[in-house]
């Protein structure tokens, strides 16, 4: 760096001092981290990336994202026959989440006694319990159905290398009509479940449990409807954000317990970005040192005149990525800023 300082010295003053203009602005780029792609990711199987669950897998040395792969380019499917028979998709990011490209699907043994015949699997909560040992938090739908009038249930399941799956386990949670999980460890050791219970309308259920071996459902967390909970700790506070439907609910709390919502939703009005001129959908949260990462998956063909047909333009989804902030205690984002993201290894 010094030697090309000099080089340009000698080339004319004018030079140097641009370089030295422009440095400590690319520095500060360098440490915020790369601009993410907009649209993030895009799944080149079926066009279908949703519902975000992302860790750092220390085996590759880069992040992994796990995501419902939904079938929005298949043709001949009956009514929501699309959002069922799905796999759960992995993509890649080397650059600390700027970047992503498409791995395959996860190997996930499921035995017929829990979905005979060809199994849904929607919305993988991803965490790692121990060196070398994940848990995915699963919800399956034993079939493939036209409808959502059937059960579905949040299954755990066992990994050493991210990649295969088994030992599925189904948790005794309050009905066989749950979905959407999304799992803590507190700062006692202790584990937290958060869910979604269809039957209550729709709104955010727990459990607890001591060593991840017995599971207790502890009733409603939270009364207001929505799926796709995700909660985290950030600046001494925890944080649950789910999606609304027309935006992302945000809510702290102090203890996990007690909740309080913020009275404005994240991503409720259309960016400008690719793919991203829509509502935001079902949240995951990344921490990484002092910063939070909120990704996010969109429907970009739902807005406009068409919104409401029902083709692969309305049915595909895309991935989005944006930076969360803290503002007078609650969170704030600007979806249509350039994001640097920097994923730390974990």
């Amino acid at each position: 760096m010094f030697k090309n300082l000099i080089n340009l010295a000698k080339r004319g003053f004018v030079g140097l001092c641009l370089v030295l203009a422009c440095w400590p602005a690319a520095a500060a780029d360098d440490a915020a981290g790369k601009v993410a792609d907009k649209p993030l990711f895009r799944d080149p199987v079926f066009d279908g990336a949703a519902d975000p669950s992302l860790v750092f897998n220390p085996e590759t040395g880069k992040w992994w994202m796990f995501y419902t792969n939904r079938r929005a380019t298949a043709e001949g499917l009956r009514g929501v026959e699309w959002v069922h028979g799905t796999k759960i998709g992995i993509a890649e990011s080397a650059d600390g989440g700027a970047t992503w490209s498409y791995v395959g699907a996860a190997e996930i043994d499921v035995p017929v006694e829990i979905a005979s015949g060809e199994p849904t699997f929607w919305a993988p909560e991803v965490t790692r319990v121990a060196e070398g040992q994940w848990r995915m938090y699963l919800t399956v739908v034993p079939g493939v159905f036209a409808d959502w009038s059937h059960p579905r249930r949040i299954v755990e399941l066992r990994s050493d290398d991210l990649l295969h799956w088994t030992d599925a386990k189904p948790l005794p949670l309050a009905n066989e009509k749950v979905i959407d999980a999304t799992v803590l460890q507190t700062p006692s050791g202790k584990w937290r479940l958060w869910y979604n219970n269809e039957r209550d309308g729709k709104s955010i259920w727990q459990a607890s449990s001591d060593d991840l071996t017995e599971w207790t459902d502890r009733g409603k967390a939270i009364g207001q409807r929505g799926e796709g909970p995700k909660v985290f700790r950030w600046r001494g506070k925890y944080w649950l954000v789910m999606d609304l439907w027309r935006g992302i609910g945000v809510f702290r709390s102090d203890d996990a317990d007690n909740w309080e919502q913020q009275p404005t939703p994240l991503l409720a009005e259309p960016g400008v970005g690719e793919d991203d001129q829509v509502i935001g959908q079902h949240p995951d949260v990344v921490v990484s040192g002092d910063r939070a990462f909120m990704f996010y998956f969109t429907h970009p063909g739902r807005r406009g005149p068409d919104a409401r047909k029902d083709t692969a333009e309305q049915r595909r989804s895309s991935i989005q990525v944006v930076e969360l902030h803290e503002r007078d205690g609650w969170l704030t984002c600007d979806r249509d800023a350039p994001t640097h993201v920097r994923l730390l290894a974990e």
